[in-house]
């Protein structure tokens, strides 16, 4: 059997942590900033961990195990 690629575009997207979470950026961050609060950009802007059955496909897509 061969090795079990890893999903690149998923690479580039998420990492996963030592304990198995998910971690990924938020999205709603790029552009139209002007009119959204200070504290909704300061939230935005902190990693989202997550851990979900559709994580557990993503994390099974970057080569780890769940």
């Amino acid at each position: 059997m061969p090795k079990m690629k890893s999903h690149r575009a998923s690479r580039k997207r998420f990492r996963v942590t030592a304990s198995g979470l998910l971690r990924r950026h938020q999205a709603g961050k790029r552009h139209l900033l002007s009119h959204k609060s200070g504290r909704r950009k300061r939230r935005l802007r902190s990693p989202f961990l997550k851990q979900t059955a559709i994580a557990k496909t993503y994390v099974t897509l970057l080569g780890g195990d769940f």
